[in-house]
Parts: structure tokens; C-alpha cells; sequence
């Protein structure tokens, strides 16, 4: 039986490479969601508790927020393509319909969860982007229904046209080369809308310097990325559902503690503290398993069946490129 086995997983594995893409660009998406994890932690922290107006709440309003969903939506855009790949688009409803319920189940406890709207507009606007012609197409879409979210006031209407960015900048694939003069711009950009915000305070400036600060961060990321912080980032990031989903339960049992404080540094300390105990977690979890807990059990419930979990060894050769998605 055994021998039968390894047979079948050294003919799956090539197959699997084929159908998806390269393990290191798998490996920085890991890395840039894991970075996104960390950050909406932060945000959500801050968010979530009473501010007073200080030095620390106008940095994170200036610096942070809105800067972190952006990145986890044009992620999911990704994700979305390399799933259908290797999977039917009737297994991606299924996904999907399922990561709704997760967002129901969550939105029982924080009413801020973006679970939902993802499911939504994954069905909606991805689904239906799917068979028009790849790339350019795909984007000039995408970076149209954006420049209408934000003028009618952003928020979550941004995410189906980060959707279909993302996924446009998938099909594209631009040269590597192309991310410092990317970031240089993007960055100039992000310091001169944020002074400009800063002065006038519009709505609509504070969120083109948002989603230009998000571009600023990925690319810087993608720019600064060595081994040693890729490997703090991905498990966080290959666990980015478990991680997101559980980082909110602590943000509500935390908030009254916070509340108390009027320094405010205990907003960055509750992030920095959970953040530093889900990659130590994420780490010793998927040293044992393929897939997060919350990870397993969407899994589990798209394909209807039980999926194995558990690696045979630390060689485990089928362990299993990323799940698309916030996995």
C-alpha cells in the first residue's frame, strides 16, 4: 500500500506545477499576505478601540489604515485565477459560497469582517471577469470600476475593482525590473497625498493616497524580501484566514482593556504581541500540518469530503502549494 502511494504523489506533483505557477512566486504571495495579516491586525486593533486624538492615532490613521485590505483584495484576484487553474468554476462557488458562512459565523462577534464582501463580489464581479480576454482588458476594467469607488466614496466598493487589478496583474505578469521605478512613484505619490490630506482632509484624497500606499508597501516588500523575513511571513500568510478570523475574537475581548488606556500604546502592543504568537503558531502548526485549522475546514466543506491534514514526515512530499484565497 505504502509504495502505491508515494507513486501516486510523485505523478501528482508535476501536475500540480504545471496547473499553477512557480513555488517562489507562490512563496512571495505567501509573504505579502502574511505582511497584510500583520498590518490589518494593527488597523483593526486601532479601529476598534476609543481614540483620543494622539500622536500615535494620527500615524496610523496617516500611515496605516486603508492601506492593508488593498493588498489582501488584489491577493485575492490572484488567488482567484490560480484556482481556477486546476479547479472548476463550480468548485469556486463552492468555495466561495462557503467563505460567506465563515463571514456570517464571524460577523456574530465583529461586524467589521470583510469575509462576506469578498464571497460577494468573488461571485459577482471575478466570476464573471473570468471569461472575458486576459490582461489588459481585465485591468483597464479593473482601474475603471476603482476610480468609481472612489468617487462615490470608497470603502468597500473598492474591493471588486482591487479584484480585477490583481487579477489583471496576474495575466500581465510585468518585469520584475519594473518595481523600483514602481515604488519610487508610488511612494512620492503616497507622501504627496498624504501631506495634501493633511491640509484638507478630503475624503477622496485620503483614499487614492491609501491605495497608493498600499502599492508603495507591496512593492517595497517584494523589493526588500529575503529569506529570513519570508520565512516570518508566509506561514502567517498560508494561514491568513485562521489568522485574520482569530486576530478579531482577540480584538473584542481586548477592547475594554484598551478603552482604559489614553496613551494608546497598548493598541501596538495587543497587535504586536498577537502577531508574534500566530507566527510562532503558524510556524509549529504547518511544521505538522498542510493546512491551517480554518484553512482545513473550508477545505474540507468546498470538496465535500475529508481532505488529509496531517504530514507523514518532515518530508512529506505532497506538502501542498498555498490555498488560494485568504488561506
Amino acid at each position: 500500500m505504502a509504495p502505491d502511494r508515494r507513486d501516486r504523489h510523485r505523478h501528482r506533483i508535476p501536475h500540480m506545477v504545471v496547473h499553477l505557477v512557480p513555488v517562489t512566486r507562490i512563496r512571495e504571495l505567501d509573504a505579502l499576505r502574511g505582511f497584510a495579516v500583520g498590518g490589518i491586525m494593527l488597523v483593526n486593533t486601532w479601529q476598534h478601540s476609543t481614540k483620543q486624538q494622539t500622536g500615535l492615532d494620527w500615524t496610523i490613521e496617516a500611515l496605516f489604515q486603508s492601506r492593508f485590505y488593498p493588498i489582501f483584495s488584489m491577493l485575492f484576484g490572484i488567488s482567484f485565477l490560480l484556482f481556477l487553474r486546476g479547479n472548476s468554476r463550480w468548485a469556486l462557488l463552492s468555495r466561495l459560497f462557503w467563505l460567506f458562512c465563515f463571514g456570517l459565523v464571524q460577523h456574530t462577534f465583529y461586524e467589521g469582517e470583510v469575509l462576506t464582501d469578498y464571497a460577494f463580489y468573488g461571485a459577482v464581479v471575478l466570476l464573471p471577469a473570468s471569461f472575458l480576454a486576459p490582461g489588459l482588458p481585465v485591468l483597464v476594467l479593473g482601474l475603471a470600476v476603482v476610480v468609481w469607488a472612489v468617487a462615490v466614496g470608497g470603502g468597500s466598493l473598492l474591493i471588486p475593482g482591487l479584484f480585477l487589478v490583481g487579477m489583471a496583474l496576474w495575466q500581465l505578469r510585468p518585469p520584475r525590473w519594473l518595481l523600483l521605478p514602481s515604488f519610487a512613484v508610488a511612494a512620492s505619490a503616497t507622501a504627496l497625498l498624504t501631506a495634501a490630506w493633511s491640509s484638507t482632509h478630503a475624503w477622496s484624497t485620503y483614499s487614492v493616497a491609501a491605495l497608493a500606499g498600499a502599492a508603495a508597501y507591496s512593492l517595497g516588500l517584494l523589493l526588500a524580501l529575503r529569506p529570513w523575513s519570508a520565512a516570518v511571513l508566509e506561514p502567517l500568510g498560508r494561514m491568513a484566514l485562521t489568522n485574520y478570523v482569530s486576530g478579531t475574537a482577540i480584538i473584542m475581548l481586548a477592547g475594554p482593556v484598551l478603552d482604559t488606556d489614553r496613551t494608546r500604546w497598548s493598541v501596538v502592543a495587543l497587535a504586536v504581541a498577537t502577531v508574534a504568537a500566530q507566527v510562532l503558531l503558524s510556524r509549529w502548526w504547518l511544521a505538522r500540518f498542510r493546512y491551517g485549522p480554518l484553512e482545513w475546514i473550508w477545505r474540507c466543506l468546498t470538496w465535500f469530503r475529508r481532505v488529509p491534514n496531517r504530514l507523514e514526515s518532515g518530508r512529506d512530499q505532497n506538502r501542498p502549494l498555498p490555498d488560494p484565497g485568504l488561506s
